[in-house]
């Protein structure tokens, strides 16, 4: 369990992390796996082969392994993000594989992951069950380009979608389209056996076909779909592949299809009830929260200044809330990477730390008013941080450390930014992922 709250009045800061950390511990995979696992197949004689792909995975498959009977049988193997495999508890018997490979830009350790799960569902019959846990960064993590296409291409593809600015249907629209193994395909590859998932959301709306680019599950995108969105954000793609898409021949399997017979999908973690967690901490340490939203999607730093303004109205004039509160939102926002300026380098920095930008900038100092945003899987991008914190006097001690916010926004660069003066918010990897988490204390 979280500690309780700090006094929001005297720590502000410790207050919006205590938050955070109450909506992280609500969507550990242990405390949400037992209510949907399946029974053994004892009577049938027949194997439960665990697969998965994740930032959680593997925090799930311990999940699995601490809750499934020491006496039933058990294998199989998940794929997550380096250095996000929690430590092994004491005596816990390691029954399924964990490996690691990169996020968000896949490479070989995914591709190999990918092509020895597909390789495990050879010679499953109907009386064996496959346990599939997945959570967001499966896409990255289970790559297994489609045919003529290779891994470089597959990467080049992946980080121009990440610097696009597409919103993650897309992404995962196309992604699906130029894999062997995901939209579904890793479902129908383990017929005729059934296939149970376990998923925790890191998309808004929660649709378990856009998770992890929905392995296990019917895809109701199309190849035209991902073709539209290629061109939309003019993103290339080999002629031969291009050919493919455009003739159908990269087609998912569809809603109906007789491969997801008798298939069931639980969602075990989602983001509304990590908000709410932390609305619940609020309440008890006598600050009342209100949750906006946990599907709110757009463009970082336009995101914060909506909520900067939310934030100035309740300051200024308790309208639409009284003071003090907690004005708490998730969701999936995004960044569209700027060219740097020629005389300076590529900044640094995630969704939650653009969108601390673009917040800070809004408010301009506002009385008050406290920030946190960070990824609830303890990494905000490819940095070490979760996110940042935004204060009263953000933008006078950055101005006093010779900082420029215009600068960093230009440059993308909230790392550097908000690691100059101090108000970086460093977790480590937090073995989940309901993706962002957002607080405003009002005071």
């Amino acid at each position: 369990m979280t500690s309780p709250a700090p006094d929001p009045q005297r720590q502000p800061r410790e207050f919006l992390e205590t938050l955070y950390h109450a909506a992280v511990h609500r969507a550990l995979p242990l405390h949400n796996t037992a209510a949907f696992l399946p029974p053994p197949r004892r009577e049938s004689g027949g194997r439960t082969l665990v697969l998965g792909a994740g930032k959680a995975a593997g925090a799930m498959a311990q999940a699995v392994e601490a809750l499934w009977p020491a006496d039933a049988p058990l294998s199989g193997l998940v794929v997550t993000r380096y250095r996000h495999t929690p430590p092994r508890p004491a005596g816990l018997a390691q029954r399924i594989e964990v490996v690691e490979a990169a996020h968000p830009v896949p490479d070989a350790a995914g591709l190999e992951a990918a092509r020895r799960m597909l390789a495990l569902t050879q010679g499953l019959t109907a009386n064996d069950l496959v346990l599939c846990l997945v959570s967001g960064g499966g896409s990255a993590l289970l790559t297994l380009p489609a045919e003529g296409l290779t891994l470089a291409g597959k990467q080049r593809i992946s980080q121009e979608l990440l610097d696009s600015g597409a919103a993650i249907d897309e992404m995962n629209c196309v992604r699906k389209h130029l894999s062997r193994i995901k939209g579904g395909r890793l479902a129908a590859a383990c017929g005729p056996a059934r296939v149970v998932t376990l998923a925790i959301s890191d998309v808004p709306g929660d649709d378990p076909s856009v998770i992890a680019s929905g392995p296990t599950v019917p895809d109701a995108t199309t190849c035209a779909d991902a073709l539209r969105i290629l061109d939309r954000y003019r993103i290339a793609v080999p002629e031969g592949v291009r050919a493919a898409l455009q003739a159908g021949a990269l087609e998912t399997p569809k809603p109906g299809d007789a491969a997801f017979h008798g298939h069931a999908v639980h969602l075990v973690a989602a983001p509304r009830q990590s908000l709410q967690a932390a609305a619940e901490a609020a309440h008890a340490a006598g600050v009342q929260a209100h949750i906006l939203s946990d599907e709110m999607e757009g463009e970082s730093r336009e995101v914060g200044k909506v909520h900067a303004a939310l934030a100035r109205a309740v300051a200024r004039h308790g309208q639409p809330f009284a003071r003090p509160c907690v004005i708490l939102s998730g969701g999936e926002t995004t960044v569209t990477v700027r060219r740097p300026p020629a005389d300076g380098p590529r900044g640094r920095g995630g969704r939650a730390g653009e969108f601390c930008l673009g917040l800070a900038q809004a408010l301009q100092g506002q009385p008050g008013v406290w920030a946190l945003a960070a990824d609830t899987d303890g990494i905000d991008g490819v940095e070490d941080n979760a996110g940042a914190v935004v204060a009263p006097d953000t933008l006078a001690r950055a101005r006093a450390a010779g900082l420029r916010i215009t600068d960093a926004l230009d440059r993308n660069d909230a790392y550097g930014f908000f690691s100059a003066l101090g108000d970086l918010v460093v977790t480590g990897p937090t073995h989940t992922n309901v993706n962002d988490f957002r607080a405003l204390l009002i005071l």
